[in-house]
């Protein structure tokens, strides 16, 4: 019976070493998945309700043209802005 007592001490001592090392490992793994403290999570931007969509349907059902009118009008109105005048001509129109 002594062997058998001396096989069991072997595997607990032998135990003992490689899992003073795990631990170190487990930490460098830690490390690995950790995020830095420079880093944070994206913050999402609250989201706000607006009508916009709704009155956009509606102007759609009383006005089917306007909408074209509006999307030439406010591009001619962005380039006027980009070339720092005031007037929107016939340039501007045809560009947009």
């Amino acid at each position: 019976m002594p062997p058998k007592a001396a096989a069991e001490k072997k595997p607990s001592t032998a135990g003992k070493a490689p899992a003073g090392k795990a631990p170190a490992e487990k930490k460098e793994a830690g490390k690995k998945t950790a995020v830095p403290a420079g880093e944070k999570k994206k913050r999402t931007k609250a989201r706000k309700e607006t009508y916009s969509s709704y009155i956009y349907k509606v102007l759609k059902q009383v006005h089917p043209d306007t909408d074209i009118f509006e999307r030439v009008a406010t591009e001619a109105s962005k380039l006027a802005a980009y070339n720092k005048k005031s007037t929107i001509s016939s340039r501007e129109i045809q560009t947009s």
